[in-house]
């Protein structure tokens, strides 16, 4: 399936009994409010696939894998209903992919920034690049990595996580997300798709049962995130509308 317009494209290819997701967007490859929709139906409609087990979650180009939420949306935000609403966006993708009862591999071929980081945290095992730098820079606009912040400190812990919102105008190294366990493995650019395929086709060999209670073990514990997700994109909704956002947002257009 494959969908396209000005908010972005999303398409999805199938190859045995694995799934291969790609999203994209002009900016970047952000995420405007409707592809981040089209993104989490996509999800949860693979989930009740009974034809395939794995789903590879990657993005369009070679330079960037997520810039996070759209800056264009963000500034049209006019009340706290409107920004709830638009962060809740990524609450519904990280929980669909928590939720989905298929493995998902991530194939990180660029940069991340801010909900990027939440996408890659949400993933069950991530192949990067060397030039996978990643970032959360929301404190540099007024806001804060509320609603991926779970799916990250999972993934790195308590202490990382802070390291990385603390210093929001660092990037951290593919290297330093692979030592936190951000990410899986580390290839070369040109052994990027054949490690993905590789490791998606062998995992996908595997008991398909099995791999479905293996991904409810990998989760379990997280349930409560159906409601902490929403009360933290309340929490940003409200932040975004501050003179420092609107200010912040602003100068990072220009």
């Amino acid at each position: 399936m494959s969908t396209e317009n000005q908010n972005g494209s999303l398409q999805t290819t199938f190859n045995n009994a694995v799934a291969t997701v790609q999203f994209g967007h002009p900016a970047s490859n952000s995420f405007p409010r409707q592809l981040l929709d089209r993104l989490t139906a996509e999800i949860n409609a693979l989930s009740f696939n009974e034809t395939i087990s794995v789903v590879v979650l990657q993005s369009e180009g070679s330079k960037v894998f997520c810039s996070g939420a759209s800056f264009d949306e963000l500034l049209q935000v006019e009340n706290e209903q409107q920004g709830t609403e638009f962060f809740s966006g990524f609450a519904h993708l990280i929980n669909a992919m928590r939720n989905c009862s298929k493995l998902i591999i991530g194939r990180v071929q660029g940069k991340a920034v801010g909900g990027g980081v939440g996408i890659i945290s949400a993933c069950d095992y991530v192949l990067a690049i060397p030039e996978s730098a990643v970032k959360l820079s929301e404190l540099a606009i007024g806001i804060g990595p509320f609603v991926i912040e779970p799916a990250v400190s999972r993934k790195i812990g308590k202490a990382a996580m802070a390291e990385m919102t603390l210093a929001a105008h660092e990037w951290k190294s593919a290297e330093w997300a692979l030592q936190n366990k951000l990410f899986s493995e580390i290839h070369t650019a040109q052994d990027l798709d054949n490690a993905v395929a590789n490791f998606a086709q062998k995992l996908s060999s595997y008991n398909p049962e099995a791999l479905s209670e293996m991904k409810k073990i990998i989760w379990e514990g997280t349930e409560y995130w159906e409601s902490l997700l929403l009360e933290r994109a309340a929490i940003t909704g409200k932040l975004v509308l501050s003179d420092f956002s609107r200010n912040a947002l602003t100068q990072f257009k220009k």
